[in-house]
């Protein structure tokens, strides 16, 4: 081995323990191997845009979390985080292609309790949340809320909404972000609890069906708060009740279904997610840049007590034990509901 290659391979070695060596001159390919080892230690990452996927369309609950994060993120990592709604099949669309993504910290998904749940309905899901996505950290708890259209269902209160729907099964229907998704199978959890029926119509994404509901052509839906607080405020939508455990401090005076079908709890969340084997550093430092935002002074903390929200921001722990936790729940609803998809 001449004195060269010795050299060389001591600095390689060397290289690999340390991202913040300086590279002597000369050396063919070290420059870039540096700059490899920086990325892999998050220290030089990002150095171009984000791709972050949604994977529903523009105008739902996912949507309305991802822009205003991706905003705050793109000032304070000095890099554009381009959004990429990939709509369809309850969200496992764009699971799947982050999924299949090259590992480099250049791709993220913002995802939702919806893909705790697509296990249970697909039989033929290509990707596996738990193997082949990276959790980095919860973005944001909300209550769904039971809304109607007043011109289309003229009910008051929740105890009138849940007496019409009783007394008149499959007059009334309901949207949803699509079969499978979380708010179907909230309303499912009611109708099986109260032996109520109306007839599911899913879209595909929260912001269709929202957007018939606000037409005039469905009846109903339990959506997410975040994306239905405006109309509500609004007067567009009437609220009824939220399916959360608690009240909601936005909305105080409503009450939970729980308040009335004793033990019905149900709640949407969003989260990040990165494809599997994304370097570690990388998703520490995107946790971290998330926390930051929803710190006290944060510009995301105000957004999201707009909206109805509990910030996020907690340690990628956190996310994979809602996962855990939400998928034997929610698997129970799916096999009770009947309802599978291919």
């Amino acid at each position: 081995m001449s004195d060269f290659d010795h050299d060389r391979r001591q600095v390689l070695s060397c290289l690999a323990a340390s991202s913040a060596l300086v590279v002597p001159a000369g050396l063919s390919g070290l420059g870039m191997l540096s700059r490899d080892a920086r990325a892999q230690s998050g220290a030089a990452w990002p150095v171009r845009p984000v791709r972050i996927v949604v994977p529903f369309p523009p105008g739902g609950g996912t949507d309305a979390v991802a822009r205003p994060l991706s905003k705050a993120l793109s000032q304070a990592l000095g890099q554009q985080m381009v959004i990429d709604n990939r709509g369809g099949a309850g969200g496992t669309l764009g699971a799947d292609l982050v999924a299949k993504a090259p590992a480099d910290g250049y791709t993220f998904l913002i995802g939702a309790v919806h893909h705790t749940i697509a296990p249970s309905l697909y039989s033929n899901l290509s990707y596996d949340l738990e193997k082949d996505l990276a959790p980095v950290t919860l973005l944001a708890l909300f209550p769904n809320v039971v809304v109607v259209n007043p011109q289309r269902m003229p009910v008051k209160t929740f105890a009138e909404f849940s007496a019409a729907v009783k007394s008149a099964p499959g007059k009334y229907n309901f949207g949803s972000a699509g079969n499978g998704t979380s708010h179907q199978l909230a309303v499912e959890l009611w109708k099986s609890m109260t032996r109520s029926f109306a007839t599911h119509i899913p879209y595909r994404g929260a912001g269709p069906a929202l957007a018939d509901l606000l037409a005039g052509q469905i009846d109903f839906m339990f959506d997410g708060l975040g994306s239905s607080i405006g109309h509500i405020r609004s007067g567009k939508l009437r609220a009824l009740a939220v399916t959360s455990a608690k009240r909601s401090p936005l909305l105080p005076d409503l009450p939970t279904i729980g308040e009335s079908v004793k033990g019905y709890e149900a709640q949407t969340w969003y989260a990040v997610w990165a494809p599997a084997g994304t370097p570690p550093a990388i998703l520490a430092r995107m946790q971290q840049e998330i926390a930051k935002q929803f710190a006290v002074g944060g510009e995301l903390r105000e957004v999201w007590q707009n909206l109805g929200a509990e910030p996020g921001g907690q340690p990628a722990a956190e996310l994979v034990r809602l996962v855990s936790s939400d998928m034997p729940k929610w698997a129970k609803v799916v096999k009770d509901s009947g309802a599978k998809l291919d």
